[in-house]
């Protein structure tokens, strides 16, 4: 069974929004990087708006959870880091667009 591609991972990751903002975890700019293991194990590299966001304990198990139930993907492990930290010039033109930053 061929692996998922990092784009394949991307799409489902763009299906998990931030609750308290109407735009996906990826084009939010809160994922870092996506890792992908010969065997179909992802470690996906993330960060949080703030520390002390309100959804620190759901939103990595969410991600975890999704991408692990894609087709050919043997576990996804979330690793949350706050170096460098998240500031609103990470998001996407489509992001800034959709908050009005633009």
């Amino acid at each position: 069974m061929p692996l998922p591609t990092t784009d394949m991972i991307i799409a489902t990751l763009k299906t998990i929004f931030d609750p308290e903002i109407p735009v996906d975890i990826y084009e939010l700019g809160l994922i870092y990087e996506v890792k992908i293991s010969d065997e179909g194990a992802v470690d996906i590299e993330m960060t949080l708006t703030s520390p002390n966001c309100p959804v620190a304990e759901s939103l990595p198990r969410d991600v975890e959870d999704k991408v692990a139930a894609m087709e050919g993907i043997v576990s996804a492990k979330v690793d949350i880091v706050f170096d460098p930290p998240w500031t609103q010039d990470m998001m996407s033109e489509e992001a800034k667009l959709e908050c009005g930053f633009l």
